[in-house]
């Protein structure tokens, strides 16, 4: 008999966590504008809000926050990370930050002006936010595929080169401070790009004269798709891939709750000396001295250790494996999700789930209300409200998708828990055609709105 897969890890410790009633999260969600981030989390019984610093460290990484540097100036912790850097991902240049919206600050910083325009593939929120915040443009290139939840496509975070050369035949060089590939792309449902489309895009960008960053807070995920999904690496490492990957980039940003398995820190990688001092620069200003960038010793050494364990195969098929399993569980019940299933969420497709709510009224934001209202899970939703306004209309932008994103924490929950979240989804798609309204606003920031909205019943 063939024995079965297991995880490649045991438990060391457990946190209690707290079940509560129904009566109580409806009052509680009330109370806060039906906004799942104003939630304490103790009123959570599965969160499932990100998957960014809420992952389970190893006690490897646990022993280098004991050995943690904490100099100022050239800590032996900094030293290890940019050792890592350099073997694992290939770059001479690199600045910690202390998360992945800090490392984008730094560098649009330097280089995205008004007016400018960053194609890429489906850009995530901060990415957007920091764009938009300095009057520029994002453009979205993602191939049409990623918009269609049941076409199988096994790198819906492609880039369309024909789109892409669009936008660098319709702009001067001079406007296009560099295109950005997210890997793997959130937005589009945690789906990966393949190697042949990263090369391709290289390629096309540099016949154009702009460089290419990559957005690498879940570079590890892609690597592991590219190795199962892309046959010219089946018999590659994940490092190999990984090094190979990095190889076509100018620069990237990373938050290193990611794949740099720790629960705060983020990173600027880049080639450019130039640029890199430019961004040094700036990084002391807004982050701290170029050897910490914000984080303390201990922090950097969790994160070298950190980027090592996930560019490791057997972590990676744990990992990935968790995720399928909840979405393999949603498709078996007959819940519309986004296919394939992503490296580190299930994205539940709310139009469908919830036809009967208005796009006006926010149905993947309602969905996940009501999850939370069922079970005490926290989804986060990614759709209209994340979408923004758009800034020059202030009218809502309504993206292609409607999702409800089940983030899934590295190394923390069971299968018992994914069965429990597929068991109180399912409770509301019994019942789906008597959720017939949504929600409305009642306050909203100017930017980033969904993080701090305020929300009522409609």
């Amino acid at each position: 008999m063939e024995l079965p897969w297991a995880e490649p890890y045991k438990v060391k410790m457990v946190e209690e966590i707290f079940q509560s009633t129904r009566e109580q999260r409806e009052k509680w969600i009330e109370e806060e504008g039906n906004n799942l981030f104003n939630l304490a989390s103790h009123y959570v019984f599965i969160d499932l809000l990100t998957d960014s610093g809420t992952g389970a460290m190893s006690d490897r990484q646990w022993a280098e926050i004991m050995m943690g540097d904490e100099s100022y100036a050239g800590s032996q912790s900094y030293l290890k990370l940019r050792e890592v850097i350099r073997n694992t991902l290939g770059f001479p240049y690199f600045l910690p930050t202390h998360q992945g919206r800090a490392a984008e600050n730094v560098l649009f910083s330097i280089l995205v002006k008004e007016n400018n325009v960053v194609p890429g593939n489906s850009h995530f929120d901060t990415t957007k936010g920091h764009i938009e915040f300095r009057k520029a443009h994002a453009i979205d290139c993602t191939i049409d595929e990623a918009f269609n939840i049941n076409d199988l496509h096994p790198f819906k975070g492609n880039i369309d080169l024909d789109k892409l050369e669009e936008v660098y035949k319709s702009h001067p060089k001079e406007q296009i401070p560099f295109c950005m590939i997210t890997v793997t792309c959130n937005s589009s449902g945690g789906q990966p790009v393949s190697m042949e489309n990263i090369k391709a895009v290289k390629k096309l960008s540099d016949q154009y004269g702009i460089p290419v960053f990559i957005d690498a807070a879940r570079f590890a995920e892609n690597a592991y798709f590219i190795k199962v999904r892309e046959g010219a690496y089946a018999d590659k490492s994940i490092k190999e891939i990984v090094k190979e990957m990095f190889s076509y980039a100018d620069g990237f940003t990373m938050s290193a709750k990611k794949d740099g398995l720790v629960n705060i820190g983020g990173l600027l990688g880049l080639r450019d000396e130039k640029l890199y001092r430019a961004c040094g620069n700036m990084g002391i200003i807004y982050e701290g001295f170029i050897t910490y960038g914000g984080l303390a010793g201990r922090d950097l050494a969790a994160l070298a250790q950190g980027l090592l364990e996930s560019t490791e195969l057997p972590y990676l098929k744990a990992r990935i494996d968790q995720v399928e399993y909840l979405g393999n569980k949603l498709i078996e019940y007959g819940i519309p999700i986004q296919k394939p299933i992503g490296g580190h969420a299930v994205f539940v497709d709310a139009l469908n789930f919830l036809h009967r709510v208005p796009r006006e009224e926010y149905p993947a934001q309602t969905l996940a209300i009501e999850l939370y209202k069922e079970s005490g899970v926290r989804g986060v939703e990614i759709g209209t409200l994340l979408a923004d306004r758009d800034p020059e209309t202030r009218q809502d932008r309504f993206p292609k998708l409607e999702l409800l994103r089940l983030a899934i924490p590295r190394r923390t929950y069971s299968y018992k828990h994914l069965d429990y979240v597929a068991a109180a989804l399912k409770n509301i798609f019994d019942r789906r055609e008597e959720i017939q309204s949504g929600l409305e606003i009642v306050w909203e920031s100017e930017i980033l709105r969904h993080f701090t909205i305020l929300l009522k019943k409609k």
